[in-house]
């Protein structure tokens, strides 16, 4: 899959477009595999903590992760489907919130996050090159669905190195992958 240009997304994502290094589809298939390897070295007890007042804790991270991905997924499917329909925004602190992401485990959560990421990839692979190309209005921006794509894969990216450098610094975890 092609880089993107800039006028294929929103300024907004070009921190999460440009963690993306190489493929995008190579990304996605490869975080498949070393993102659940990465949670599963968070000791369970640590699933809790926060570094800071007010900050999300562990598991909310995870979790922001996954319906960060599932929304974003959701709008690439309408857009590659051709539904010009604008998508409105979500605010991800409301779902944080009430997601009752710390009533979870760990385990679960890397669970849903291989499932998830799995059935992203089977639908993402069926777009052709038309569909990648399709643009749609969401949150305010035009966005194309192989943008969608990126932003998926370089926001998980983006959270993984906070996780590290915030969230399991050497005090608290030795090790990470």
């Amino acid at each position: 899959m092609n880089p993107l240009k800039s006028d294929e997304y929103p300024a907004i994502y070009g921190d999460y477009v440009e963690n993306v290094v190489g493929s995008v589809m190579e990304e996605l298939h490869e975080q498949v595999e070393t993102f659940p390897e990465f949670i599963q070295n968070i000791p369970e007890d640590l699933g809790d903590y926060t570094y800071a007042d007010g900050k999300w804790t562990i598991k909310e991270v995870l979790c922001h992760i996954l319906d960060t991905e599932r929304i974003m997924a959701y709008r690439a499917l309408r857009f590659a489907r051709n539904d010009m329909t604008e998508l409105a925004p979500f605010e991800q602190d409301e779902f944080v919130q009430h997601g009752r992401h710390n009533e979870r485990s760990l385990n679960s959560i890397e669970e849903e996050f291989i499932h998830l990421r799995k059935a992203n990839l089977v639908l993402f692979n069926t777009f052709n090159e038309t569909e990648l190309e399709r643009k749609g209005m969401a949150s305010g921006r035009l966005i194309t669905v192989k943008a969608f794509l990126y932003v998926i894969a370089g926001h998980l990216t983006h959270h993984r190195i906070i996780l590290k450098e915030r969230y399991l610094n050497n005090e608290n975890v030795e090790n990470l992958v």
